[in-house]
């Protein structure tokens, strides 16, 4: 009897509208799901008339669970691998079947959807030709800041899931190890609090500080090339000097929009700000 078929299928991390109907018919057709919870998964096949068996297969068992899942392969059963909420084995469980599954000959097949990483990316408005997903990082400060350290050469632009309990905690140390970049905190991905907040990491720090945030978040942090092109390119004291006279902006305008265009701290650039200040007004 020829094996059977794995599916890596991925769903919505929030609209059940970007559900695929590709996704909804291999569901219908498998004879298993292997769901991350079952009890949230049931909400979502019950959605689309989907009555295919499930079983549990997460972190604490995937171990016992891929010899049993592999076995029924073998056996001639097509299986589905799905997760709470958009694409498997991406900062999920399920690598470690499909791993299995290519050893033993068995042919995988992924089924592609939502994904929280394309959907931050695409929004963002940062560089997007190179980045890196780091996935959660280390949730004691210690480790997290020397894996920041690691991080602070990386040129490429950086992802990161984060809980919303210590989104401001995260914030405040990127801030400290890799200075103050452009950046996005991306929340409730397609759900109807979807929320996109841009501005520099101080600027995020300071806000999220004062916030109590909810939901699924990603982090996305710009590249230090692209900030030190733009801290090359742009003379601070000229650009301040046209914030405060041309564009007439006040003094703490003019600081903001510095910030975001060369990636110079906001304290650094309010120093600067009263100079150029003082120098307008002995012109004048």
């Amino acid at each position: 009897m020829p094996a059977g078929t794995l599916y890596i299928v991925a769903t919505p991390i929030g609209n059940l509208e970007d559900m695929t109907f590709r996704g909804v018919r291999t569901l219908k057709e498998v004879d298993l799901i292997a769901a991350e919870d079952t009890r949230h998964s049931r909400k979502l096949l019950s959605h689309f008339g989907i009555a295919t068996r499930m079983t549990p297969y997460h972190d604490h068992n995937e171990q016992l669970k891929t010899d049993y899942l592999i076995e029924l392969l073998q056996s001639g059963q097509n299986i589905a691998i799905i997760t709470d909420a958009g694409t498997p084995c991406i900062a999920d469980p399920g690598y470690r079947v499909v791993q299995a599954a290519g050893a033993a000959g068995i042919r995988v097949v992924p089924i592609p959807g939502a994904s929280a990483i394309a959907a931050a990316v695409s929004a963002s408005g940062l560089p997007s030709d190179r980045f890196v997903f780091e996935g959660f990082l280390p949730p004691k400060q210690g480790k997290r800041m020397a894996r920041l350290a690691e991080l602070k050469t990386e040129p490429r632009m950086g992802i990161f899931y984060e809980a919303p309990h210590r989104l401001a905690a995260t914030l405040a140390d990127m801030l400290t190890a890799l200075h103050n970049r452009r950046a996005v905190v991306a929340r409730e991905l397609t759900k109807i609090h979807e929320e996109f907040r841009r501005g520099t990491l101080e600027e995020l720090a300071e806000y999220y500080r004062e916030q109590q945030v909810k939901g699924e978040i990603v982090i996305m942090v710009s590249p230090p090339k692209e900030e030190a092109d733009t801290a090359d390119s742009i003379d601070a004291t000229q650009l301040l000097s046209t914030l405060l006279v041309g564009d007439n902006l006040s003094l703490k305008d003019a600081v903001k929009q510095a910030s975001l265009q060369t990636g110079i701290s906001r304290s650094t650039l309010y120093d600067m700000a009263l100079q150029v200040r003082q120098q307008i007004a002995n012109n004048s």
